[in-house]
C-alpha cells in the first residue's frame, strides 16, 4: 500500500494538470494496479507513461504474489485442520480422547444430539480428521502431553471423555488412561473428566488421579451378558433405554423441594403423571434401584428415572 501511495504522489508531481490532487493519484495507482483502467485518469506526458508502466509491471507481481500467498495460506491452514496440526480456540466444548468404535459413537450420538455442540478428538494414530464437519476439531497427538492438551483447549473445555486406547492392552491401556487423567487434572482441576477403566485394578488409580467417573466398560458388558443370559433379549432393551436419541432418557434429576419428606411411592405417582418413571434414589456414590417403597425423599437425594425430556 506505500508503493501505490508513493506512485499516486508520483504522478501528481509529474502531471498536475491530469491529476489535480493526491487522491486522485493515489485513485490512479490503485486502478492502475488492480488492471481495472477505469480511463479516467491517463498520463500524458513521457515520464508519466514510464511511471505508469512501472507501476503495472509491480500490480501485476503484486498481484500475482497475493494471490499465491493467499493460496498457499488457505491450504496450509486447511491441511493443518485436517491432519490436526492447528489448534482448537474456541470454548465450552467436549474433548474425547482416542479414536475407536466407542469414541466414534459417541461424537455421532453427541452431534446428533447437538448438531452446534464443538467436540475436540485427540488422538494419535490418525492421520486426518475422519470427519469434515465444522464442530468436530482434530487434534494428533497423546493426550497425556501438556502442549496437545493446551492445543486441544482443556482450559475452556467443559468435559473430558478419556477411552481405553485399543492398540494396546487392558493393563497398558488403564495406565495410559490414568496419565492421561493426571494431565489433564493437572492443568484443569475443575473440568470433568469421565474415564473408561478396562481392569479393576486401576479403577482406584483413576479416582485418585481425579476421575469424576470411572466407566467400568468389561464388567458392564459381562452384566449385560448376563442378562441376556437370565433374561433372552435383554442387551437390545438396555442399548434402546440408553439411548438418548430414541425419546426415552435414563438419568439422574435433582429433588425439587415440594418432593422432600415425602414416600418413594408418593414421588412416584406424581412423577408418574408427568410421564417420568421413577426407578431409584441416588446418595452420593450409591445408587438404590427400586427401594422400599416407604423410603422418605430427603433434599440431597438424586433421582434415577426415565424420561422424555432432554
Amino acid at each position: 500500500m506505500a508503493a501505490i501511495s508513493g506512485f499516486g504522489i508520483l504522478i501528481h508531481l509529474i502531471e498536475p494538470e491530469n491529476f489535480p490532487t493526491v487522491f486522485d493519484g493515489i485513485w490512479w495507482a490503485i486502478i492502475t494496479t488492480s488492471t481495472v483502467g477505469y480511463g479516467d485518469y491517463v498520463p500524458l506526458t513521457a515520464t508519466g507513461r514510464v511511471v505508469a508502466m512501472l507501476l503495472i509491471l509491480l500490480g501485476a507481481g503484486f498481484l500475482t504474489t497475493y494471490f499465491v500467498t493467499l493460496a498457499t495460506s488457505t491450504v496450509t491452514n486447511q491441511n493443518a485442520y485436517l491432519e490436526g496440526k492447528a489448534p482448537y480456540s474456541g470454548k465450552d466444548h467436549t474433548i474425547i480422547v482416542g479414536w475407536n468404535e466407542r469414541s466414534r459413537e459417541i461424537i455421532d450420538q453427541l452431534h446428533a444430539f447437538d448438531t452446534k455442540h464443538d467436540i475436540t478428538l485427540i488422538d494419535n494414530t490418525l492421520k486426518e480428521n475422519p470427519y469434515r464437519n465444522h464442530y468436530i476439531h482434530f487434534i494428533r497427538g497423546e493426550a497425556f502431553r501438556d502442549d496437545v492438551l493446551l492445543k486441544a483447549g482443556i482450559q475452556k473445555a467443559t468435559i473430558a471423555v478419556i477411552t481405553a486406547d485399543q492398540n494396546k492392552n487392558e493393563i497398558d491401556a488403564d495406565m495410559n488412561s490414568v496419565m492421561t487423567l493426571l494431565a489433564m487434572k493437572g492443568i484443569t482441576p475443575e473440568l470433568y473428566c469421565v474415564a473408561e477403566i478396562l481392569t479393576s485394578d486401576h479403577i482406584a488409580n483413576a479416582e485418585r488421579a481425579g476421575a469424576d467417573e470411572v466407566i467400568q466398560t468389561n464388567k458392564q458388558t459381562s452384566y449385560i451378558i448376563m442378562d441376556s443370559i437370565l433374561s433372552k433379549g435383554m442387551s437390545t432393551t438396555i442399548l434402546e433405554l440408553l439411548n438418548h436419541l430414541k425419546g426415552n432418557n435414563l438419568k439422574v434429576i435433582g429433588t425439587s423441594p415440594e418432593w422432600c419428606e415425602i414416600t418413594f411411592s408418593e414421588l412416584s405417582s406424581i412423577l408418574l403423571e408427568k410421564n417420568i418413571i421413577l426407578l431409584g434414589i441416588k446418595k452420593g456414590e450409591s445408587t438404590t434401584v427400586n427401594p422400599p417403597l416407604e423410603t422418605i425423599i430427603k433434599p440431597e437425594d438424586g433421582l434415577l428415572v426415565i424420561s422424555s425430556e432432554k
